[in-house]
């Protein structure tokens, strides 16, 4: 019994996790193999496509993950797993594609959805026990950021469904993918311009905060899809009233609405984040200000933003990574963006196409949730630890 508990200790319990359901995720199908666009695929086993070393290097992944340490021979597991991945979808596409018929269509299946999900929470258990600083995190993703750059513009993956769909829209792509960002970042930038000078206020005058929170608590209540239907009627009405406003892009449907209902659900997060940032200043620092002889003006700016400037962005990330969710939303009333792409494959029943604007708002809120904790880690004036 001894013997066994000291190999259970030497394990890492969410590796071990992993390991089953990623040995788990290899008995279902790995990709599918369909005669068109549209009509339901054919499930191929991982074991029946080419480059089938690539699934002897995912197992391998899995078993690196599974010692409880050294950390880095797991961050090697998942990064191993994650390449063979990539192997069995570059050699497995051609190979099913080779006589299957002109219209014929390749995707990735549950199986290769599963191993995906499950290497890279390895990688994160991973990186999370290593604990790298914010500079080592920012070139981690500016690495992996370049490796998927470089592996999509080589066109190793151009047989896939998705990214033949991609092709297929290449100009639409980028045409929605800048819509989509200038739904998320320019309602953030409305939002902070609006909500951070509304939070000092509500800071300075705590009878404006009991109306203004609970205001903007109501708002946030509000389901997503009817905020973006109430925007519709309201901007019609704007458009059609104000003379001018229509040639500005004010209309009912279109980027206008969406654009005001991300404003709208940015505010709480933003004006709560900047009160409770100002309001975490230590008393003894405020009170050996004013022995300086600081206006309230200078406090503000010396004092109380530096130090609550972590709780203040961490506002600021929430609104980014939710508005890049919500604005996928925003195809439904012509705001445009990735959930044009979205709502098109399910009129169609087209998965790939729906995958063409899931997976890059997938990628973009991860990146951004990345970056944006590499910043509040940044303006932290204290370690977050004694380490």
């Amino acid at each position: 019994m001894t013997g066994w508990a000291r190999a259970g200790a030497g394990l890492s319990a969410p590796g071990v996790l992993f390991a089953l359901l990623g040995c788990g995720a290899l008995l279902v199908p790995f990709m599918t193999l369909a005669a068109n666009r549209i009509v339901a695929g054919e499930g191929v086993m991982v074991w029946s496509l080419d480059g089938r070393a690539g699934a002897l290097a995912v197992i391998a992944g899995l078993a690196l993950g599974l010692p409880l340490r050294p950390a880095w021979l797991r961050l090697i597991g998942a990064m191993l797993g994650l390449a063979g991945l990539l192997w069995l979808l570059v050699q497995g596409a051609p190979g099913l594609l080779d006589g299957a018929g002109e219209y014929a269509r390749v995707s990735p299946a549950a199986g290769f959805w599963c191993l995906l999900v499950v290497l890279m929470l390895l990688m994160a258990d991973a990186l999370a026990q290593m604990s790298p600083g914010a500079a080592m995190r920012g070139v981690l993703l500016l690495a992996v950021g370049g490796a998927l750059a470089l592996i999509l513009g080589s066109g190793a993956l151009s047989d896939l469904s998705v990214m033949q769909e991609h092709a297929a829209r290449r100009d639409a792509f980028m045409r929605e993918a800048v819509r989509h960002l200038g739904l998320a970042f320019g309602s953030l930038a409305a939002a902070a311009l609006i909500g951070f000078p509304l939070g000092v206020l509500c800071h300075r005058r705590p009878e404006l905060r009991g109306t203004v929170l609970p205001v903007l608590s109501f708002l946030q209540t509000i389901p997503s899809l009817a905020m973006f239907g109430l925007m519709i009627p309201l901007l019609g009405w704007v458009g059609d009233a104000v003379p001018g406003a229509q040639a500005i892009g004010i209309a009912g449907i279109g980027f206008a609405p969406a654009f005001l209902a991300l404003v709208l659900y940015s505010l709480l997060p933003v004006v709560g984040n900047t009160v409770a940032g100002l309001a975490a200043t230590p008393p003894a620092a405020l009170e050996a200000a004013r022995g300086m002889g600081m206006t309230a003006g200078q406090r503000l700016i010396r004092v109380e933003l530096p130090l609550g400037l972590p709780v203040i962005l961490t506002g600021l990330r929430i609104v980014l990574v939710q508005n890049i969710g919500l604005a996928v939303i925003a195809g439904l009333i012509g705001g445009g963006g990735f959930g044009t792409f979205v709502f098109q494959g399910l009129n169609q029943t087209a998965t790939d196409l729906i995958l063409l604007g899931a997976l890059p708002t997938v990628a973009l809120a991860l990146s951004a949730a990345i970056a944006m904790d590499i910043l509040v880690d940044l303006t932290r004036r204290t370690p977050r630890d004694s380490r």
